[in-house]
């Protein structure tokens, strides 16, 4: 009786619904790209282009307030090394001349690699930030976060073939998953922020564990220091892959069929790339053997 006033509002309704799901639909993917360039840009950056102004600070912090300990330290150790070398040639009985060169020959090293700290510390970063860059142009070739423009008429089809009901249903799924996967952009974002911060940690404290290497015994520091600075070089180049990785399973997704089921992936693929990410610092370290 009433259908010539139902009719209209419920393709009003049912219009207004497919429009809200597009724009969900192409927010959310354009989320996800922003995502993955943004990981990639800041993997591949060293601790002086990510922010020179943190940087500047963190330099400045070493040279004024490191430097002087690490050259307390520096000649501790180096005194610590005569003294254990004297001692271990019989309790100073049985000593020669080629003693004193070795010496002089350590000492020698132990000073020109604190006097190089910061270039040595950047070039582990340069070359992490390549290895980085490379992986990143490697995986933009081969994979790609897919851009539903393509799929605009079949989603529209799929979303016509949709009762109002189910419409409803899925402008509710779609908010969510907008929802995590803006979530999961703020944890990605933590992840990255925390990796250059735990960097820049790093290169402020680098004269101290530099200063160690003249003695066996003391050198165990500064060995484990580059340990640590080598994995989160290489925490960049993992975090490439698992990037790589979650593009590949994401460009596998078949929007258009199924949309619901896409969609529930999409948020099991986000979560597994959070994940990896987060394990990613640990993995590093544990095939680098650094504590």
């Amino acid at each position: 009786m009433f259908d010539f006033l139902i009719d209209p509002i419920d393709e009003f309704i049912r219009d207004m619904l497919k429009g809200w799901i597009m724009d969900n639909l192409t927010g959310l993917f354009t989320t996800l790209n922003n995502n993955v360039a943004g990981v990639s840009m800041e993997v591949s950056q060293t601790p002086s282009t990510w922010n020179g102004g943190i940087f500047s600070v963190i330099r400045q912090l070493s040279e004024t307030v490191m430097v002087p300990i690490a050259a307390v330290i520096i000649t501790y150790v180096l005194c610590y090394e005569l003294i254990t070398m004297l001692i271990d040639r019989n309790n100073m009985r049985d000593i020669d001349s080629a003693i004193f060169l070795k010496y002089i020959f350590k000492a020698g090293i132990a000073v020109f690699l604190l006097g190089k700290t910061s270039d040595i510390v950047m070039a582990v970063f340069d070359l992490g930030s390549q290895v980085s860059l490379r992986a990143g142009i490697v995986i933009y070739n081969s994979t790609a976060i897919p851009d539903i423009a393509s799929d605009v008429q079949a989603i529209h089809a799929r979303l016509n073939s949709m009762t109002t009901g189910e419409l409803w249903s899925f402008v509710f799924q779609s908010m969510f998953a907008q929802m995590a996967i803006n979530i999961m952009s703020v944890l990605v974002t933590v992840i990255m922020y925390g990796r250059m911060i735990e960097i820049y940690l790093y290169v402020s404290v680098a004269p101290v564990p530099f200063a160690t290497f003249g003695n066996k015994e003391w050198g165990s520091i500064g060995s484990n220091y580059l340990k640590g600075i080598f994995a989160l070089a290489l925490q960049g180049f993992f975090i490439m892959v698992c990037v790589g990785i979650y593009a590949a399973l994401v460009s596998g997704l078949v929007v258009a069929d199924d949309l619901s089921t896409a969609i529930w992936q999409l948020l099991a693929h986000t979560v597994v790339l959070c994940f990896s990410l987060f394990k990613t610092g640990s993995l590093a370290k544990a095939i680098l053997n650094s504590r």
